[in-house]
Order: structure tokens, then sequence, then C-alpha cells
């Protein structure tokens, strides 16, 4: 049967080697229908350079379903992680991935995929991020790649490539986002049970609390909860601090420690996340948006836009706004506006 061409069509890269559980990571955000819960239409297909099931580990294997010759048809290619990093790719997928990137078609790699990518030559002289613990091997190996060791993914040329794990996660919900909307993004994030909103710059790991920060981790967490029902308030980190009953360089290091980013940084991805949301989901005029989730101003909220989303808020609510908001509908009021 052939795809819907409304479709959004998605193709994971197969060859011997790669991630069971990317694999898995892939197939449920773009795999699993959820049209009647407001997400759009995905056509994901299993793309490999033959039909022969595709080995992975632990005994499990890969079915593809179309071959490379699909990967013009598609508008998001994902290359899943590798089990051996070192292990060269087969060359027509490489080729296939040249000329995929050399049509505009964005690709994204999950963890140690940025080695496949890497052996293509389509990192060179590129950022990428991959693994904490494979940072120096992928330096080591292809030196022309500019390996950033501290962010969660990364960006560039319309190439994507995220860190291990749950990063992958991230990547895939934030590529939700760009395409399709936060609402989206957050709805397979709520059907995963997993954050919906974790930026490209955060730190790939955390320290964790121990018990005897516990006490400090529990007053960050309800200064973060007082923070998301008052972003409409001018929140300093003075007065967060003071809400944490820190001093503000003590809180800002507690912070960072907590979450892997900086309370302004924080805040700002918060203000952005609200305003993405009241975008989609409103017909509210932009000077209330702005000072709904503490922009201030159009003018401030579009500068952040530009420089986070590449965007305009006019921009984004054309593209993204809900259905019933282009029928004249609006939400109630949100909670904590002030």
């Amino acid at each position: 049967m052939s795809a819907n061409p409304l479709r959004y069509r998605v193709a994971l890269v197969s060859f011997p080697g790669i991630r069971a559980f990317d694999v898995s990571v892939i197939t449920e955000v773009w795999g699993t229908d959820r049209t009647d819960r407001g997400v759009p239409a995905f056509d994901l297909r299993r793309v490999a350079a033959d039909a022969t099931p595709v080995p992975m580990r632990g005994g499990l294997s890969l079915t593809p379903d179309r071959t490379l010759a699909w990967l013009p048809r598609a508008d998001l290619i994902l290359v899943p992680g590798l089990d051996d990093h070192l292990t060269p790719a087969p060359e027509p997928v490489l080729e296939a991935l040249r000329r995929a990137h050399a049509r505009g078609t964005t690709i994204a790699a999950l963890c140690g995929g940025a080695f496949a990518l890497a052996q293509a030559g389509l990192l060179d002289g590129r950022r990428a991020v991959t693994h904490w613990n494979l940072v120096d091997l992928l330096r080591a190996h292809h030196p022309r790649v500019m390996v950033e060791p501290d962010a969660l993914f990364i960006e560039d040329g319309n190439i994507w490539t995220a860190a291990g794990t749950a990063a992958g996660i991230d990547l895939c919900l934030h590529l939700v986002r760009t395409a399709h909307g936060a609402e989206a993004a957050a709805t397979i994030a709520r059907s995963m049970v997993t954050a919906p909103f974790r930026t490209g710059t955060q730190a790939q790991f955390i320290e964790q609390p121990t018990p005897r920060t516990d006490r400090d981790a529990d007053a960050l967490a309800s200064v973060r909860e007082y923070a998301l029902h008052h972003l409409y308030e001018p929140l300093t980190v003075a007065e967060l601090a003071a809400r944490a009953g820190m001093s503000a360089r003590s809180f800002a290091r507690h912070f960072a420690a907590a979450t892997g980013t900086t309370p302004l940084r924080w805040l700002l991805d918060q203000r952005i996340a609200a305003a993405q949301k009241l975008l989609e989901h409103t017909d509210l005029p932009m000077p209330e948006i702005a000072r709904r989730t503490g922009f201030g101003s159009e003018i401030t909220m579009r500068q952040h836009f530009a420089s986070r989303l590449t965007t305009s808020p006019r921009a984004y609510r054309a593209s993204f706004a809900a259905e019933a908001v282009r029928r004249g509908a609006s939400l109630p009021r949100p909670v904590g506006t002030g």
C-alpha cells in the first residue's frame, strides 16, 4: 500500500550493528499512531541496503520495509547509535547519506550514530556531540569533527547529533517540536512518560543528590515549581535564591548541579515553551502573550524566538496554531497569569 503523501515521512536507516534502544526510541516517537490526540500522521520506514533482516545485539533483528532508494522521499533521516562505534558502516549507506545531505534533507544521528555520519564525511568541519564516554574516541578517529562534550544535542548545517541514551529521546522530541509544534511534542512525551522539554544546551549528566543534599534538592524543586506558576513576574536569581534559603552564588551552583543549566537559561527556556503553548492554543495578542510569559514586550519575545527558534512568534503561530484557534476559539485563561 502506498504511503499517504500528506504524512511526514521519516526514514530509519538500518545496517548491522545499530543499537536496539535507539531503534525503539525512533519507533516509539514516529511509529505510533497518535492522530486521535492531535499528533500529525507520520510515515516511518525502516530503510536498508536490501531486504535482508538487520541483526542487532541480544538476538534481535529488524526487517527493512524499504531500500535506500526510498531516501529521496524522506523529510527526515535518522541514524541510530552503534554497538561497535569503529565498525565501518556499509558504503552504500554512507553514499546515500551524502546524497541526502546534498539534497538538503534533515539528518539526525542518535548517540554513537555520529560515527556513521563522520565516516560519511558529513561532520567534517561541523560541530557535533556524542555520548560523553565516546567524545575522545570520536575526536581521535575523526579529527576534523568539532566535538562538543557538554550538550544534549546539536545542529550544524541541517545535521543533528545527540548525546547518549536519554538524549536521543530529547533530540527526537525536539525534532517533532521543530517540525510540528510544542503541543505535538508534549503529547508524545506524555504518552512516553518522559520529560517534554530539555534543551540541547544542558549538560549531558548532572550531579545526583546525596542524602546530605536532599534538602537542597527539595528546595530547588519548590523554587522551580514557583517560577513556573509566576513566569509573568520579573523573576531574578536573587529572588529565587532567597526562596530557596540560599545566597545567589550558592543557589546558582546548586541549580546547575541539579539541572545541568543556569537559572536564567532555565527561566528563558520555560518562558519560550509557555509562549509556544499560548501561540498554538490561544488567539491572544502578541503583547499579552509576552506579558503572561514574562518577556515584558513583544520585541523582547521576538528577539528570543529569533535566537532560540530561528523564527518569529507570528511565524510560529502561523505554522502551529491549533485548529480550534483558527476557527476563532480560545482556551480558558491559563493558571498563574497575574
